[in-house]
């Protein structure tokens, strides 16, 4: 099997007949992190849906676990796709427990990834922190051990410590499983340290990519020119 689990080839993707993203590249090979930046309205989200299947590409073509495909999202998850959404994909009104439950993760894997969530097994998820609904969050994406993760903003509204944990966990897993990450970020540094791998978009378009030393040795020109919200 190829170590590209998903990639995207001339990729023109958006909403109706308007493309949001037009001819992209892109690629994420097993056991790598891939950070994704840029600022708002750059079609970093658009991108992900497209890749996840939500949404159909206008032109180009997305291959997953080494073919290409038009598969829904749903089917893509049964094989080996998870998708962390910006919005934190936990049900408010069960328990914790019963979260993990529902996604079929056993409570010590997710103990496991998450140490904190074992003294709130028993907690309604809408009692929760935000910072304990998205460890819940991606522990379920995590404890399906699936080939590819995209996650979309992880680490939004959240303490700098927790956000630690979280890439530390998708660091981690790519590491010792394999696991093919592909990572939308606000914390461009903080993803620097952990990425191999870095895409900068903007309007649509990759505007520069490299691996993270090579971006991060210019961060500060990078930031002026791709990252600010005046781009």
């Amino acid at each position: 099997m190829t170590d590209t689990l998903i990639e995207a080839r001339g990729l023109s993707a958006g909403y109706g007949k308007m493309a949001v993203v037009r001819d992209l590249d892109l690629h994420v090979d097993a056991g790598e992190v891939v950070a994704l930046v840029g600022p708002n309205g750059a079609g970093k989200t658009t991108t992900l849906l497209t890749l996840a299947g939500e949404l159909a590409p206008l032109e180009g073509e997305v291959s997953f676990m080494g073919a290409p495909t038009t598969a829904p999202m749903h089917a893509r998850c049964r094989n080996g796709l998870s998708f962390v959404t910006e919005e934190r994909s936990v049900i408010m009104d069960m328990s914790v427990a019963d979260n993990l439950k529902l996604a079929a993760v056993a409570p010590e894997v997710a103990i496991g990834l998450f140490p904190a969530l074992e003294r709130i097994l028993g907690r309604s998820a809408g009692l929760c922190s935000g910072g304990e609904q998205q460890m819940l969050t991606l522990a379920r994406a995590l404890g399906r051990d699936p080939e590819v993760l995209l996650a979309d903003e992880l680490s939004l509204g959240l303490a700098p410590l927790i956000v630690t944990h979280l890439l530390a966990a998708l660091r981690s897993a790519a590491d010792e499983k394999g696991i093919a990450v592909l990572l939308v970020e606000q914390h461009v540094r903080q993803a620097l340290q952990m990425a191999d791998r870095v895409y900068v978009m903007e309007r649509g378009r990759v505007a520069l990519s490299g691996t993270s030393a090579e971006v991060a040795d210019q961060l500060d020109a990078v930031e002026s020119a791709y990252l600010s919200q005046d781009s």
